[in-house]
């Protein structure tokens, strides 16, 4: 089977729905001449065309005012925003229509775009550049937030989210771009709201999304050498929470941490942790505890390894739940 990166499934995600559905339109800041800057939609204005992939202005407020109108006049807009938190101007629209107009119509006017993001840290950029907002988005009742760890995953869910009926924030972690996987490009894998069991595991569990999903699983590596086996879950979808998993994964193991880039304080974990404890108190063996960036913007990129949760971080914390 062929090695492709996650840039490259991504674009063959979004190839392969604007081949299956000619109402797939995609624009946003050099996502047409350019192909981005990730190249994520590298070529596709050369092969579908300037009125299918196509550049807009330096305005996300009003890339999506775009796609609201798009998705009210049936069509499926897939816009990109170029970074984490140039996603904020928009966030009003998001907020007020996006996740509303279903609800607002009684179901009459759905609106069924995508929003891409790159969000997180790990590629040497500044703030603005290395934001994890995930959370602003899973708090927007209305909406539904996807964000994959792997190629193969990205595609599949790449593909589900712009199939699905609703409107989805479709978070890309940049660290994992440049990730290698094998496998076929078919949107046939888990579908949203599941979440995966990466790695199995009995002392102990490691919760994650995105970026810190590899993370984890190198944590998971190096505690093996010591003879503790982590089981590493990858949520793959915040909204919906896969509330069996995280339930399955902390009665199975009794001990559990939820990794994440953002703050630390009403960060996402924050509700993973809620639900193991009101589902799954009386299997626990210790605290739940969360590994996440510290409670500050983002540094320089200089120091931005001492931000992120770090292999010796998560065992720290590992360490406390298993000695407990």
């Amino acid at each position: 089977m062929p090695e492709v990166t996650m840039g490259q499934a991504l674009n063959e995600g979004l190839r392969y729905c604007l081949r299956e559905d000619d109402r797939v339109l995609i624009f946003g800041e050099d996502v047409g001449k350019l192909g981005g800057v990730f190249r994520i939609t590298d070529k596709l204005q050369a092969e579908f065309g300037e009125e299918r992939v196509f550049d807009t202005p330096l305005a996300e407020s009003g890339i999506l005012g775009i796609s609201i109108g798009l998705a009210l006049a049936g069509w499926k807009p897939v816009p990109e925003m170029q970074f984490d938190a140039f996603s904020y101007p928009a966030l009003d629209q998001v907020i007020s229509h996006v996740a509303k107009y279903r609800f607002r119509s009684r179901g009459a006017a759905p609106i069924p775009l995508v929003m891409r993001i790159p969000v997180g840290g790990g590629i040497g950029a500044a703030e603005h550049h290395s934001e994890s907002p995930e959370v602003y988005y899973a708090h927007t009742a209305g909406l539904k937030v996807v964000i994959p760890s792997t190629p193969m995953d990205a595609f599949n869910l790449l593909v589900r989210s712009i199939r699905d009926p609703d409107p989805v924030i479709f978070l890309e972690p940049k660290s994992r771009y440049w990730s290698k996987e094998s496998g076929d490009l078919e949107p046939n894998g888990l579908p949203l709201g599941k979440a995966r069991v990466s790695r199995e595991g009995t002392h102990g569990s490691l919760i994650a999304w995105g970026g810190m999903v590899n993370r984890c699983l190198e944590t998971a590596q190096a505690a093996s050498e010591d003879g503790v086996e982590l089981e590493v879950v990858d949520l793959r979808t915040l909204v919906p929470l896969d509330l069996d998993a995280i339930a399955a994964t902390a009665r199975k193991t009794g001990r559990v941490v939820v990794v994440h880039e953002a703050p630390l304080t009403v960060g996402f974990g924050a509700e993973v942790v809620a639900r193991v404890v009101e589902d799954s108190f009386e299997y626990l063996e210790a605290p739940v505890l969360r590994v996440a960036g510290w409670d500050l913007p983002y540094p320089p990129a200089t120091i931005e390894e001492h931000y992120l949760p770090s292999v010796d971080r998560i065992l720290a914390a590992v360490d406390r739940v298993l000695s407990y």
